[in-house]
């Protein structure tokens, strides 16, 4: 019997650059085929050939046994082929269902568009993905979560046959991931099947049925899932055995850098907390608790409405993010696309953009190139500096954003899900990264959907619901169900838990 779909020989070039070379996919009805390899390894590259948004230089495609071509996405979406990018391809300024009846033709809507119509249309597949919000509500209004199940409720809508995911979780809590497998199990059995996309291997591992790994574009191995080990699956994606790292050891000095109290913007109530030298506080919380508003307000870009906010023992309100970023705090937005990008500059621009003054003043062009390709080697960026950085995968733009606030050298820096998108060796290197900036005495704030990456990098952990504080605990001895019960707002962790990181860091001072 032939497969639902079959790739063949499939090659593209990207100005030179390999991305693909003779690779093959079969997928079957009702099935979960996942893509797995590291940054640049040609995933959403192929991805993007077999739903029409990038034409292959070579290769052949069949549907139902049936040669087919896909120039477009307007004819994979007639073939019944949809796609979820990583990045959203959504309209901020749109309500909800318009973004789901654009480009749609399954939508409802003509020449003469009725809302009311349009909106009873689309909350019938916001229903399915457990996104309960109303479908007038204006797109930029919901967190990066919450819009991701736009998309996918968008290209459930379109009858889709197959349905192609590109990193779905990313952005995604505990309580969404099981939600976003509960539905592809539903719609399995329905014989929808699934090209899945992702870097976490104990996900792809739970929900797969095929994996195919890539390295470097070419295939490496295509095995069911069911026969493969996490240790197998990670060798093969990065050609070797890796070694996974454990937090370092380190010394929490009694020295405050930030200090917050009563801090309340339109959403946030009353959040207060320390953050000491060469400590890692990590946030937890769902989708709209209530973590990026943090980091908005401390980086100038949500108006704060009382409650005191103290950097190095000095008031700090900053109006502006240029003004945290000059008094020494910087913010890694959780979507690049839309807050941490300039997609027509270069790799090197991207990077040095918040420090321009500094290699400007001092004409050192030369030595901002050579920052900027240090901190590349460093995050394994292979690409030219002067790539338009539009042209990098997505977890190598990350890389690029994260390099820019390490050569900022902030005394606090805010990592609002820093790890997103990111394959499972450059976590590794980041995590590193993390705990040497700690070593040296900077303050961290990180933000992080996967709870086990929290634990590993946190030496305590504030944890968020709806807008307020429900606790801060350490790291050490709290479970993932500690954190997942207060982040439901349904439990409380006793008393003499909350601070005995403080008090172990006063007991070595």
């Amino acid at each position: 019997m032939a497969p639902l779909l079959e790739a063949r020989n499939i090659s593209k070039h990207f100005q030179g650059t390999r991305a693909l070379h003779n690779v093959d996919l079969r997928l079957n009805a009702g099935e979960v085929h996942a893509l797995m390899g590291e940054n640049g390894a040609g995933k959403s590259t192929l991805s993007k050939i077999i739903a029409g948004v990038v034409t292959r230089d070579s290769g052949e495609i069949f549907l139902d046994g049936h040669q087919v071509e896909i120039p477009n996405p307007l004819a994979a979406q007639a073939l019944g082929i949809g796609i979820v990018f990583q990045e959203l391809d959504l309209f901020p300024h749109l309500t909800v269902a318009e973004n789901m009846a654009i480009g749609n033709t399954a939508a409802p809507e003509h020449s003469i568009v009725r809302f009311s119509t349009l909106n009873v249309w689309a909350a019938q597949f916001l229903e399915r993905v457990k996104l309960d919000v109303s479908p007038g509500t204006p797109l930029r209004r919901l967190s990066i979560g919450q819009a991701q199940r736009v998309a996918i409720a968008r290209a459930l809508s379109m009858k889709a046959r197959i349905l192609l995911l590109d990193e779905p979780t990313s952005s995604l809590t505990e309580d969404g991931v099981e939600s976003l497998f509960d539905l592809i199990s539903d719609l399995k059995m329905q014989g929808v099947a699934f090209v899945y996309v992702s870097h976490k291997t104990d996900e792809v591992l739970r929900i797969a049925d095929v994996i195919t790994v890539l390295r470097d574009g070419r295939p490496i191995a295509t095995h069911r899932a069911s026969e493969l080990s996490t240790d197998e699956l990670i060798a093969m994606m990065v050609g070797r055995s890796l070694v996974r790292s454990e937090s370092s050891r380190r010394e929490i000095g009694r020295k405050v850098l930030l200090e917050i109290a009563d801090l309340s913007t339109d959403f946030l109530v009353n959040i207060s907390f320390q953050l000491h030298v060469g400590e890692i506080l990590g946030v937890a919380g769902l989708v709209g608790a209530g973590r990026s508003e943090l980091g908005a307000a401390l980086f100038g870009l949500r108006r704060t409405n009382n409650g005191t906010i103290l950097l190095k023992g000095q008031p700090f309100h900053p109006s502006t993010p240029a003004d945290a970023i000059k008094r020494g705090l910087c913010l890694l937005p959780e979507d690049r696309r839309w807050q941490g990008l300039f997609p027509q500059m270069s790799v090197r621009e991207n990077a040095s953009i918040a420090v321009l003054d500094r290699w400007e003043r001092r004409r050192a062009f030369r030595k901002e190139a050579e920052s900027v390709a240090a901190y590349q080697e460093k995050l394994s960026v292979t690409a030219s500096p002067e790539t338009p950085i539009s042209a990098l995968s997505g977890g190598n733009q990350q890389k690029i954003i994260f390099a820019r606030w390490l050569l900022a050298e902030p005394s606090v820096l805010f990592l609002d899900e820093p790890t997103r998108g990111i394959d499972i060796g450059t976590k590794e290197r980041i995590y590193g990264i993390i705990d040497d900036l700690a070593t040296e005495g900077k303050g961290i704030i990180f933000v992080s959907s996967e709870l086990s990456e929290l634990l590993r990098c946190s030496d305590r952990i504030l944890v968020l619901c709806e807008g307020r504080q429900a606790a801060i605990v350490p790291a050490a001895g709290t479970t993932q169900e500690d954190i997942l019960k207060l982040a439901t707002c349904i439990t409380e962790i006793p008393n003499d838990r909350l601070n005995s990181s403080h008090r172990e860091a006063e007991a070595q001072e």
